[in-house]
């Protein structure tokens, strides 16, 4: 049977892999990923968390993690499509995605 800490494992493993992402990648895109698995990985840690420990209210209470990992995965949709938007726009503008090429930018 799978329990709490084999959750935490996957959800820490993933969480790992997420930051190595974003501290290496030299594109946007890569980095817009790496940001992706660690949410993933909150969500992980919500659900399993909400099915692990019910509380006074029975059942309902085993329902928070799953409506946290919801809201989690709906602000991580708009952080994609917001993300992309701008890559989109600083790739017109620049022809480029490197982020350190765009910090050099001016006003």
């Amino acid at each position: 049977m799978i329990q709490l800490p084999h959750y935490l494992a996957v959800s820490a493993i993933l969480f790992a892999l997420g930051l190595f992402g974003v501290v290496t990648r030299r594109n946007a895109i890569g980095m817009l990923m790496g940001i992706e698995l660690m949410l993933n990985a909150a969500n992980i840690n919500f659900v399993a968390f909400g099915k692990q420990f019910i509380g006074p209210l029975g059942n309902v209470a085993g329902l928070q993690g799953q409506i946290f990992a919801l809201i989690v995965i709906t602000l991580a949709a708009c952080e994609a499509a917001v993300g992309l938007a701008i890559i989109l726009q600083l790739y017109r503008n620049l022809h480029t995605v490197d982020p350190d090429q765009v910090a050099q930018m001016k006003w």
